[in-house]
Parts: structure tokens; C-alpha cells; sequence
């Protein structure tokens, strides 16, 4: 069985019930949020070995978040356990014209105070096929940052692939700060995967040709800004997810994959949204599973767009769908008919 390592920090997640806002809350829904935990909890339900590494506090609601991620079958045995709080992210979902809101009460988690030197990741490594991590750990700060170049200098001396999310928050760090430091950790990654605006943004890379309407790029400029990124940093393969935005419940979602000098487009779908966040991390977790079953490019794009379409239906973060849910959209069942 294949192992994929993901790195970074968990979050208690509190949103008020289905699409009330913040000044309405009389109570809030809780859950648990993260990019690199929402890819670990799709792969290990596609039958992955997924081990997800980070730092929580060791009480009753850092134990929480341990639980989730066991429940799906993820391998916590990783973690290092200490620091005084879990960082909350408190998420307004939007509706028809009004966007989602989201509010981040991070500072001074367990895992942003984490520092070099605490992670063995010589043993976290040992048994692992990959490693993943997204550009939300290195905008929590110095800290995060120094981690991550350690992280991936350790996982290519030891021969693990690495994949990463490039994941830009506005909210965390300048679109300046993010460019210079992702941009250092790029030559060591082998799979880049980014929304095209992203991708674009970050490193200086014009985007234009896109629909004004629903703003997704021409396919041109997709290709056009996979083969720029991976000829200036030496990726493998870079995927590139494609959202049109019609509403807030309402999205066009396709994406591509570019590697050995081609260009492969997945299917577009129109989804009904019942929840955005991990949308990204879906597609992450279901292009990472396809690629490690050496599916041909073709298949592994269909996969991951097929993967992540079917996330939009599930409230929360992780992505609870199976093979058969993914294998099944793709053989064109969309109809969302009763299965009895």
C-alpha cells in the first residue's frame, strides 16, 4: 500500500447553521478544517495508507481533532501533542450573490508556535511514497516557513515525491511575501497544483483571455501558465483547477493537468454547491491517488475534477466520498437518482 505523508495544521471549524450570517449565529456547528487533513482523510478513503502530521494540544479539543481524523481512517500517530490552543476558523457560507466569509483566529496555535527542529523527519519519511503540503503553512509565519524548506529538503533526500498546494490566503499573507517564499520551496516540488488565478498572481504571470462573466481562463492560458511554472521551476506535472463563478451555490469546476509537454482537460461540470471549503483539497487528494495508481494523465485529471465536483455535495470539510461514488460520475451517472 502506498503512503502519503501531509503536513500542516488543523483547525476547530464553527459556522453558523446552514446559511446564517455571523450577526444571526445563536449557535455554531463545529467541525474540523485543514488543507493538508482534508487531503489525507480523501486519500485514506480511496484506501491510501494517509498520515497526517502536525502539532495539536494535547487537551480535550486538540483531542477532538485527533478523533476526526481517526474516524476516517488516518494515521495520527505522527503528531506531536503540546502548545495551549487549536486554531478556530469561523466560516459564514454564502448564498445566491453573497460571497462566503471567512475568519481565521490562528495566532499563537500549537502549530504556528511549532519550531525547527521538533519534527524526526527522518522517521515521519521512513515508509513514505509522498509528501504534501500547501501554502497555508508557510503564511502562519517564520516558523511555518523554516518547517516547510525542512520538510522538503528532507523528503528529497530521501527520494519522497512532493506535492503542493499553492493555496494563497490574502487574509494571512501579501501576495509579495507569498511569491518570494513559495517560490523558494517550488524547486523542490514535483507536483504544483494551483487555482489559475493563483498560479498566475503569485509569480508574475499574465492571465488574460478568461470570460469576464463567470471569470474562468481560455484554455490557452491554462496551458500557457503550466508550461511557464514548470519550465522555471522544474515540476513534473502541474495541475490547475478551473472555477467559473456564477453564484455562490452555483459554479462551473474543471481543471488540467500539464506534464511531458501536454496538456490534458478534465470534464466540466455545473454543481449546486452545499459547501465550498476543501473543494481545492479534494482535487489535490484525488489527483495525488490517481498519479500514485500511475493512472495515464487523461484518467488522473478526470479523476481529481470527478473527486472534487462530488465534495461540493458534503457539508464540512472533508471529502466522504469513495471510489465507487468518484468511478461512477465518471462513467456518466450525474443524475443524482436514489440509490436503493
Amino acid at each position: 500500500m502506498k503512503r502519503v505523508v501531509c503536513f500542516g495544521e488543523i483547525m476547530l471549524r464553527l459556522n453558523p447553521p446552514g446559511y446564517g450570517r455571523f450577526v444571526q449565529a445563536e449557535s455554531f456547528a463545529a467541525s474540523f478544517a485543514g488543507a493538508e487533513s482534508n487531503v489525507a482523510v480523501s486519500l485514506s478513503n480511496y484506501g491510501v495508507d494517509a498520515a497526517f502530521v502536525s502539532k495539536i494540544p494535547a487537551h480535550e479539543i486538540g483531542q477532538m481533532a485527533v478523533n476526526a481524523l481517526r474516524r476516517y481512517g488516518v494515521d495520527t500517530s505522527l503528531i506531536l501533542r503540546g502548545g495551549s490552543r487549536l486554531g478556530v476558523l469561523y466560516l459564514e457560507k454564502g448564498a445566491g450573490q453573497r460571497a462566503s466569509k471567512v475568519i481565521y483566529d490562528r495566532s499563537d496555535s500549537a502549530f504556528a508556535l511549532a519550531e525547527r527542529g521538533e519534527f524526526d523527519w527522518d522517521r515521519i519519511f521512513s515508509n513514505a511514497d509522498w509528501f504534501h503540503f500547501t501554502g497555508i503553512t508557510p503564511a502562519l509565519g517564520e516558523n511555518g516557513a523554516a518547517l516547510c524548506r525542512e520538510a522538503v529538503q528532507a523528503a528529497k533526500k530521501l527520494g519522497v515525491k512532493v506535492s503542493c498546494d499553492l493555496n494563497y490566503r490574502k487574509k494571512l499573507w501579501s501576495i509579495e511575501e507569498a511569491g518570494r517564499v513559495m517560490g523558494g520551496l517550488m524547486p523542490y516540488v514535483d507536483v504544483c497544483v494551483a487555482g489559475w488565478e493563483t498560479a498566475a498572481a503569485l509569480f508574475g504571470i499574465a492571465a488574460e483571455g478568461s470570460d469576464a462573466v463567470i471569470n474562468v481562463p481560455s484554455k490557452d492560458n491554462c496551458v500557457s501558465i503550466a508550461k511557464k511554472l514548470t519550465e522555471r521551476f522544474g515540476f513534473e506535472s502541474m495541475a490547475v483547477t478551473m472555477r467559473g463563478n456564477i453564484s455562490a451555490v452555483e459554479n462551473t469546476w474543471s481543471g488540467m493537468l500539464y506534464t511531458g509537454g501536454a496538456a490534458y482537460f478534465g470534464p466540466e461540470y455545473k454543481i449546486q454547491i452545499v459547501d465550498r471549503i476543501g473543494g481545492g483539497d479534494s482535487f489535490s487528494g484525488g489527483l495525488i491517488y490517481a498519479l500514485l495508481e500511475n493512472y495515464n494523465p487523461r484518467r488522473a485529471i478526470d479523476f481529481a475534477v470527478a473527486a472534487s465536483c462530488l465534495k461540493h455535495s458534503i457539508e464540512n470539510d472533508f471529502n466522504l466520498v469513495g471510489l465507487e461514488e468518484v468511478e461512477s460520475l465518471l462513467a456518466g451517472d450525474a443524475s443524482g437518482k436514489v440509490q436503493r
